[in-house]
């Protein structure tokens, strides 16, 4: 069987399948620039930098030319070059260049391809005045003087999430990303999950930053401070600090919380055992009654968020279970007023440390107040926490771990999982199962719940029937699936949905993650479900105590329902 066979700078490179010359040239061991090439979004060809020259001097782009077998392509021409120089030159003579104070400072893109090609001066003068940001949102931040309009933000935002938040508006030298009729993004269809910031090459679209309210009660002597620990973010922080990737850093969080002031440390993963419970016990009642089905999660505020804009008519069929953060910071609270003593005027405050950025919106929504009290008071993402570490002068990659506090102090693996695309629905089939679950573990895993796939399906036996279970990741994705079920093209029972591709281990607040940094995250989440001594979220003896005590009678619906 003959080969096709191409040449990348007098190297020959099989052609095996791939839909454009730039995978062959990265393939081959070529790095070239581009800021607006992502193999999940569609091509855009609109930055230039990937540009290559053929045999007949002909100048193309590499992202978007299809590889034919017989091509003779070089990357590093001295046309080459100074075509990307000048392309670099007038981006950042329109360009903001205020990098020592922007949040993407040492991690945009521009600047490092900019440092790459030696450029050290710009020769054309910037004639575009400042605009002023859009801070609006909870979420994200906006700053178009940061905008080179690689146009990743819009193609994220249409194709993978299905919002259409923001787009292109007016033309040549006019143009600029924004939402319809330049509005504030807060009052646009926006759904806070903030992975048009973690695609975004510059600081044109960032993450509010909450730390400095953080800080300040910190420095309260006033206040008690406590903190929760999602659990996708043990193994995405240690990539800002240089540790491999993937590697499980909650000892060393709790360890750096401690020396910043934090009073008390925990893990969210004891509140996701209560929502195993909580979510498997309302998804068994509606099973029995036979309504309302099929149950679809409720953790995700993104994706609450997406169905209460665009699928009113199936907000029944959202869980009424709060998120994990929500729930435990529900018992948190009540555990401070319960334990607190009368006589000291100390208050309790708790930090969510999140891989999320629509977590700081849910923080603010109405239906999270208890007694007139937020039940969280501030959400901040992995990255603030890495830039707070750093503050702190912390060396993170020389402390010591330890261990959070009781009496919280216990996880399940099931409610480890959580951050991973599949990990609820795991959690809720081990729950159903029961004891039997524990025979049979190694053969949940493989029933199709793991994996990276946008959609996926489970089918698991169930009291002499047959349980039909979907797990979505990408809001573009959960509303292809939504519109099939209200055309009666499919039928699930019980439906997981997460905004985020690959769920919460790539989540917008988490340092962003190549397919690489996704498998190694998912890989050490599963290893932390492996070691852990309790499987089941039933069988945690935390969540036992707190049935017992705090959530005694009424109290579960009131501190673990939204309504």
């Amino acid at each position: 069987m003959n080969r096709k066979y191409m040449t990348i700078d007098g190297i020959p490179a099989p052609i095996d399948g791939e839909k454009n010359i730039l995978d062959i040239i990265r393939k081959v061991g070529i790095e070239l620039p581009t800021f607006c090439y992502y193999s999940e979004l569609s091509v855009y060809g609109a930055c230039r930098m990937c540009v290559v020259e053929d045999k007949h001097g002909e100048i193309m782009t590499s992202c978007s030319t299809p590889p034919r077998s017989g091509m003779e392509i070089k990357t590093n021409t001295p046309k080459l070059q100074q075509h990307r120089k000048m392309i670099l030159e007038l981006i950042l003579a329109d360009h903001c260049r205020d990098c020592t104070t922007c949040e993407k400072n040492f991690k945009c893109k521009l600047q490092s391809i900019a440092q790459k090609f030696g450029l050290r001066e710009v020769r054309f003068e910037n004639y575009t005045p400042l605009e002023k940001g859009d801070t609006s949102s909870k979420s994200i931040v906006r700053d178009k003087n940061k905008c080179i309009l690689c146009g990743d933000c819009v193609r994220m935002c249409s194709e993978i999430q299905k919002v259409g938040a923001i787009d292109f508006a007016f033309r040549g030298s006019k143009m600029q990303i924004t939402p319809a009729f330049d509005m504030p993004i807060a009052e646009t269809n926006c759904v806070n999950c903030g992975q048009c910031s973690a695609i975004c090459p510059t600081g044109a679209i960032g993450v509010k930053d909450d730390t400095k309210k953080v800080w300040q009660d910190l420095y309260d002597d006033n206040t008690i401070m406590v903190a929760q620990i999602a659990p996708a973010v043990r193994v995405a922080l240690g990539d800002e600090f240089g540790l491999p990737v993937g590697s499980n850093v909650m000892g060393k969080m709790v360890s750096a919380l401690k020396r910043m002031g934090f009073d008390k440390v925990y893990d969210t993963a004891t509140g996701a055992d209560l929502t195993v419970i909580e979510e498997a016990n309302e998804f068994l009642d509606r099973l029995r009654k036979g309504e309302r089905l099929p149950l679809f999660t409720s953790c995700c505020p993104a994706w609450f968020q997406y169905a209460e804009i665009n699928h009113q008519d199936m907000m029944d069929h959202l869980s009424s279970c709060k998120s994990p953060m929500q729930m435990f910071g529900s018992v948190l609270k009540e555990h401070a007023k319960n334990n607190m003593p009368r006589k000291k005027a100390k208050k309790t405050k708790v930090v969510a440390i999140m891989p999320c950025t629509a977590k700081k919106y849910e923080v603010a929504r109405e239906e999270f107040r208890f007694e007139e009290e937020q039940t969280i008071d501030y959400a901040i993402t992995t990255q603030e926490l890495a830039n707070m570490i750093r503050e702190s002068g912390i060396v993170f990659s020389e402390i010591l771990p330890e261990a959070v506090d009781m009496p919280f102090g216990i996880a399940s693996g099931s409610g480890i999982i959580f951050g991973v695309t599949g990990g609820v629905t795991e959690a809720v089939i081990r729950y159903i199962m029961g004891e039997e679950a524990k025979n049979y573990l190694k053969a949940i895993a493989f029933t199709g719940v793991r994996g990276f796939d946008g959609v996926k399906e489970a089918i698991i036996p169930y009291n002499g029937r047959e349980l039909k279970l979907a797990i979505v990741s990408g809001l573009a994705n959960a509303n292809t699936l939504v519109e099939k079920i209200k055309a009666g093209e499919c039928h699930y029972d019980f439906v997981e949905v997460m905004a985020c591709p690959g769920g919460c281990i790539c989540g917008a607040g988490q340092p962003y993650a190549e397919n690489r940094a996704k498998n190694e995250r998912a890989n050490e989440m599963y290893e932390a479900d492996r070691m852990s001594n309790v499987k089941i979220s039933s069988e945690n003896p935390t969540t036992t105590a707190l049935y017992n005590g705090i959530l005694k009678g009424h109290k579960a619906h009131d501190l673990l329902h939204y309504k």
